[in-house]
């Protein structure tokens, strides 16, 4: 492919153009599928709510308008008469719109400070945040009508509207952070903006042909909001990384081949040498993140979806436009080299080193260590590294909920407003059971004295509605509690019915199906729903992390060893997650509020990724490795030489991907902050630590044992030497 980019350059880049084009135009053609509610559903939760839905009685969203005084309580006649009639025109005006399925009477706080009038929406949950905008503006004009009053809207389709507002928001902060900061990056590495531009041009457009080949994707597997958010972050990150590879190799073949070389034999030893690797990392990265798959949830067969279609386009970029560009570049540097050569002058000094060397003085101190002592460097780093993975013993994941949510989101506040006002509306427990038409009596009995033993108990409150469906079949009751929804007291209201009233009562009906949904339900299944997954998304994980490893390298040991090197990598940023966020410590410092918790699907996300990130040093760095002992190198010195010939290119990947993953922790959706943070972090560490320390100590002290079974086996060069044709090691690669 690299061959064919060379030689056809205008043909490459005027095909990556129309493919860029063409997947955005399908992409919008065939629009986005966004997941249903139904798609969401998991554990007791869902089954509950799919049986509600069956007999038509699923939960509705609801949004909730607060009307007060702005001088303080409706005390005074005048004030509560004028707080009246501003419900009774809400109300007037919420019941016309198509929107709307019903509006309840208002509702006075206990302490008469505020007036709520409850509206519910027609359509699923997760359709409803398209439909806020005609209940605000009728909010807003009632308020214009009543100027002495203050009326506030919130509920979940405006709480979710805020949070996808701020997500729009924050990715716009985050791209003006990253975008010239890697752009900074990149020309202190390459010291040309022409270079520079190169990378940064085909992350972006790998980006919007990611997005558009999102939308299609979305049709096999629903899109819920989180897809375009991966895309972004991991687009950037690997497509400018995947193109550093490749860009750094051919720098490096043409200052060693001082002149001797044209372009498109240089392009074709970087294809054989970068993109190798690059095409071996980004299917490495692909493979391991499908295991996502296996979690059998929405959101993170999305996040998959997302990371998958970006890493595929970003390898096909460095195939196909990135060796064109580099022919019709490099040509133009020979032409100004061959106008400089006839008018006498100087021919300009490469940057780039032909040698062994490009570690530098600092590499080479870093590497000292591994080199002279590798058994006591592999034990202090190791060591070091589980002591970061210590804290991960006490990890306590949580749905994040409402109650989580950045208060800079103005429903948020009204939110807590509505919580202090009215405790009744903090959680509501829905319980369905599902029976033949005859025992339909039974089941309203049944459910009657669930709703009686709650009344006795403190966790709940004296308020209940039972509805059954046009068949008889379905029958739902609603408990309410009168505490938020991360509360501990929440969660023991749960355990009561499920564990307690329910067996001793619905239980006892022959053939009744029966579960409790609603928020708390949901936050409660889903962690369950998640560490039931684990073991298999785990298992095949560590499966196909070691499968490509021995794929790309002919080693088993080199397989082995690459899996424990990306577990403790992975384990030691999760660990450093858990010290961080879940402490209240590094708060001031990262500007969030600790929920004492880590978002659900953070941990299982990240550890999958990171999986894959790791493999992209793994294989440039082995990979130089290899190619010395190919060459004939003897193992320690083909390390050490492997990584300091990768240095540099090593450093500036880590720097771009750190930069990248480090804007992240500036957003306010604090699992888009911690994952973030983790990724920066788990791209210091591997590069730093893992790649040089612990990986030459490891190999290093294995010896040969490393290409086990197999031995590196020196390629013959030609009649015309490899190293008169600038590859490098010289009999590595075959160069025609």
């Amino acid at each position: 492919m690299a061959r064919w980019s060379a030689r056809h350059p205008w043909r490459a880049i005027v095909g990556w153009l129309v493919f860029v084009v063409l997947c955005l135009g399908v992409g919008s053609a065939v629009g986005m599928n966004s997941a249903k509610t139904a798609d969401y559903r998991v554990g007791e939760a869902g089954r509950a709510e799919a049986l509600a839905a069956e007999g038509h009685l699923e939960r509705r969203s609801t949004e909730q308008v607060l009307i007060s005084a702005r001088s303080g309580a409706l005390d005074r006649p005048e004030e509560e008469s004028a707080a009246k009639a501003a419900a009774k025109d809400l109300t007037v005006r919420m019941s016309r719109l198509p929107e709307v399925a019903g509006v309840a009477a208002p509702s006075l706080s206990e302490d008469r400070t505020i007036l709520m009038v409850e509206v519910t929406l027609k359509g699923e949950e997760r359709e409803a945040d398209d439909k806020v905008d005609a209940l605000v503006e009728q909010t807003a004009a009632v308020q214009r009508s009543h100027p002495g009053l203050l009326l506030q809207e919130t509920g979940s389709p405006s709480t979710s509207k805020g949070v996808d507002q701020q997500r729009s928001d924050d990715l716009a902060l985050s791209e003006a952070i990253t975008l010239p900061v890697t752009l900074i990056t990149l020309l202190v590495v390459f010291g040309s903006v022409t270079m520079a531009g190169v990378p940064l041009l085909l992350a972006l457009s790998s980006i919007a042909a990611a997005i558009g080949l999102s939308m299609v994707a979305s049709h096999l597997s629903p899109d819920t909001g989180v897809g375009t958010n991966v895309i972004l972050m991991i687009g950037l990150a690997v497509g400018v990384d995947y193109t550093l590879f490749y860009l750094k190799r051919e720098r490096e073949e043409r200052a060693r081949s001082g002149g001797r070389l044209g372009s498109e034999a240089l392009v074709e030893l970087a294809a054989a040498t970068s993109g190798r690797a690059v095409v071996v990392s980004g299917l490495a990265v692909v493979a391991s993140t499908a295991t996502l798959y296996l979690a059998s949830d929405v959101i993170f067969s999305s996040l998959a979806t997302g990371t998958i279609v970006v890493v595929l386009v970003s390898v096909v970029s460095s195939l196909t436009a990135l060796p064109a560009l580099l022919v019709r570049l490099g040509k133009r540097a020979e032409r100004k080299a061959l106008r400089r050569a006839r008018r006498g002058k100087p021919a300009r000094r490469m940057r780039g080193r032909a040698d062994g060397e490009s570690g530098g003085r600092v590499w080479a101190a870093l590497l000292r260590p591994a080199a002279r002592h590798p058994l006591v460097t592999l034990c202090v780093s190791v060591l070091g590294l589980l002591a970061l993975v210590a804290p991960l013993a006490g990890l306590k994941i949580t749905e994040m909920s409402r109650d989580t949510h950045s208060r800079d989101i103005p429903a948020m506040r009204v939110y807590d407003r509505l919580n202090e006002a009215f405790p009744e509306q903090r959680v509501t427990h829905q319980i369905v059971v599902r029976a033949d038409a005859p025992q339909a009596a039974d089941v309203d009995s049944a459910l009657r004295e669930v709703a009686r033993r709650a009344y006795a108990d403190p966790l709940f409150v004296d308020t209940s509605r039972i509805r059954t469906s046009a068949d008889h079949r379905t029958s739902t009751l609603e408990l309410r509690v009168p505490y938020l929804g991360n509360s501990d007291q929440a969660y023991d209201s749960l355990d009561r019915l499920r564990d307690d009233f329910l067996p001793a009562t619905v239980g006892r009906i022959d053939g009744a199906e029966y579960g409790v949904s609603g928020d708390v339900a949901r936050y409660a299944d889903y962690p369950a729903h998640q560490n039931g997954k684990l073991p298999l998304v785990l298992g095949a994980l560590l499966l196909v992390t070691f499968a490509m490893t021995v794929y790309a390298f002919r080693s088993v040991v080199l397989g082995l060893l690459g899996v424990v090197l990306n577990l403790l990598s992975a384990a030691a940023a999760l660990g450093l997650l858990v010290l961080v966020f879940q402490g209240t410590w590094a708060e001031g410092l990262l500007d969030f509020n600790s929920t004492g918790s880590i978002g659900s699907r953070v941990p299982l996300f990240l550890f999958v990724i990171l999986f894959g990130l790791s493999m992209d040093y793994q294989v440039f760095v082995v990979s130089r490795i290899r190619e010395a002992a190919l060459a004939g190198v003897p193992t320690r010195q083909a390390v050490l030489d492997g990584i300091r010939s990768s240095a540099s290119v090593v450093t500036s990947a880590a720097v771009v991907m750190t930069t990248v993953f480090a804007s992240f922790v500036f957003l306010h959706i604090i699992e888009m902050k911690q994952i973030g943070f983790v990724l920066a972090a788990a791209v210091l560490l591997d590069a730093f630590v893992v790649r040089v320390m612990v990986l030459p100590s490891a190999m290093l002290l294995l010896g040969e044992t490393s290409w086990w079974p197999s031995r590196p086996r020196r390629v013959a060069a030609g009649p015309e030497t490899a190293s008169e044709k600038g590859a490098t090691p010289p009999a590595a690669v075959d160069v025609r």
